[in-house]
């Protein structure tokens, strides 16, 4: 059995959920003398192992704390309690719709920049790059500022990236909802491939078939709790 690629131990993230906006101000000058706010706990007490090359489903109704599970795993959002770690040495992220691209620079500049912050040399993107301009079938608008773009478009050149930088572990969001059935199935192939590979997949997504299809192992979240983890 292949070791965890992922360790989630008793993880909670909390916000602090205020009334007003003068109560937000006010709490920064009490010192924690008295709450001008409400706990409201996205997740809490959920541990789960991921193994290396398997594909893992997190499922679970909106405000369940998927995709701050998700985002916690990536590494953009720090838990309140617990611990997470990966032993992965590249992650690609497919978060919200459009994260990480300047809305102002092109999509050329944009497929540069993301590579960078993946890990990639300018020499290594460059030689990437008709593959990922392919994948992504936007043609000409590959020049054009991504504030010009669809959201299915935005979603087809940020996808293009992430699989292209070759990751051994991928997140993906619900991202992919947006784009039309036959790039969705482009992706699942794309996904399916890279599994044979080795790769490792966590997935979020509202369509069970979809899970079905590329995840061997699934979580349900209920109110920021595990209530299901298994086959």
């Amino acid at each position: 059995m292949s070791e965890p690629i992922v360790v989630a131990e008793n993880l909670g993230r909390v916000y602090h959920l205020y009334d007003s906006p003068r109560d937000r101000l006010a709490q920064a000058f009490l010192w924690g003398r008295r709450k001008l706010y409400r706990d409201f706990w996205a997740l809490r007490g959920v541990s789960f192992q991921v193994r290396r090359g398997r594909s893992f489903g997190i499922i679970g109704r909106n405000g369940s704390g998927k995709s701050t599970l998700l985002q916690i795993v990536a590494g953009t959002l720090r838990p309140s309690e617990g611990t997470c770690r990966t032993t992965a040495q590249r992650t690609a992220a497919l978060l919200e719709l459009g994260s990480g691209f300047n809305p102002e620079f092109s999509g050329r500049e944009n497929v540069f920049i993301n590579g960078a912050i993946l890990g990639l040399s300018r020499r290594e993107i460059t030689r990437r790059f008709d593959e990922i301009l392919d994948f992504a079938e936007i043609g000409q608008f590959i020049e054009q500022p991504i504030k010009k773009y669809s959201s299915g478009m935005v979603v087809r050149l940020a996808f293009a990236v992430q699989v292209c930088v070759e990751p051994d572990l991928l997140i993906v969001d619900e991202a992919l909802s947006v784009g039309d059935v036959f790039f969705q199935e482009k992706c699942f192939r794309r996904i399916d491939q890279m599994l044979g590979r080795g790769m490792t997949l966590l997935f979020v997504s509202h369509d069970a078939n979809a899970v079905r299809t590329l995840c061997a192992d699934a979580m349900i979240l209920d109110d920021g709790a595990v209530v299901f983890c298994g086959d």
